[in-house]
């Protein structure tokens, strides 16, 4: 399934996307769930497939406005420099990756699916990352390995849009710098498991006004999806709804010459066939 959150007649809702167009599973699925969260929390996901199948959709996607995929998860976790080529990227001196690199960030600093990125005041310095991310969908605690993808709901694409001078306000974080309001995208949709092989290489790219800025597959991660969720869920506790923001390959503005900020009227997508094209256009913060 594709699973969307988005307003659409004023209302906030969310659905199985079905071609062009969208199930309203809101209205099926009853006042117990209100929100997409709703259902990963109570581990309704087969009640919701069986609900949406068979079901003519109920909206054209041209009708909706798309929020974040999960909207107020408890955790969004990033990941640093995770695709082999990456620790060369970087004119300092990177330790050996012994262990994932990862921060926080804010659910405001993400949109939905076309819905505008925002360059702010503080800076002129926006750019892109192209990452999977990955939506927990049942509760967990040390997870092993070998059981970690057993814990995903599905996956779905981010642009983990960074201000790249404000990541050197701290000398050792990058909190500022990845929490921007609306500075980074998520969605369009999650992809639940049954729909794809999560343990073969998903091909991510990623193009800024269609031309070709990154491309690589997960074959190349340094820590795979399931060495991230074993390795998280050691110091916390991964709830439904939870997002894991896999990392990005080499070929982010930065490491141009001279730098390539992304600037108004700029289009970003991010795609992964398997998930589908992640599509923002970029503005001046109003």
């Amino acid at each position: 399934m594709r699973l969307a959150s988005y307003v659409t007649h004023g209302r906030a809702g969310f659905g199985a996307v079905v071609g062009t167009g969208v199930v309203d599973m809101r209205l099926r699925m009853g006042p117990r769930f209100p929100t997409l969260l709703d259902v990963l929390r109570e581990g309704a996901l087969d009640e919701l497939r069986e609900k949406a199948t068979g079901v003519r959709t109920d909206y054209p996607l041209s009708d909706i406005t798309f929020l974040p995929p999960v909207v107020g998860p408890e955790k969004i976790i990033g990941v640093g420099v995770n695709y082999v080529g990456r620790p060369g990227e970087y004119k300092d001196p990177v330790e050996e990756t012994k262990y994932p690199s990862l921060f926080f960030r804010a659910p405001g600093s993400l949109v939905g699916h076309l819905q505008p990125l925002l360059v702010p005041h503080e800076s002129e310095q926006l750019d892109y990352e192209g990452e999977i991310a990955l939506v927990i969908g049942k509760k967990g605690r040390r997870i092993p390995r070998e059981a970690a993808l057993d814990h995903l709901a599905g996956m779905t694409l981010c642009n983990d849009g960074t201000v790249r001078d404000w990541l050197r306000h701290g000398a050792r974080n990058v909190t500022q710098g990845k929490n921007f309001d609306a500075s980074g995208s998520i969605g369009p949709w999650i992809v639940t498991l049954d729909e794809f092989d999560a343990s073969a290489p998903l091909r991510l790219t990623t193009r800024v006004n269609g031309e070709l800025r990154q491309d690589d597959t997960t074959a190349n991660m340094l820590f795979g999806f399931a060495d991230l969720i074993a390795y998280i869920s050691l110091f916390t506790t991964l709830t439904p709804g939870d997002v894991i923001v896999t990392g990005t390959p080499v070929g982010a503005g930065v490491r141009f010459e001279p730098p390539r900020w992304l600037r108004p009227g700029d289009v970003v997508e991010v795609a992964v066939p398997e998930l589908g094209v992640l599509c923002n256009e970029v503005i001046e913060e109003p």
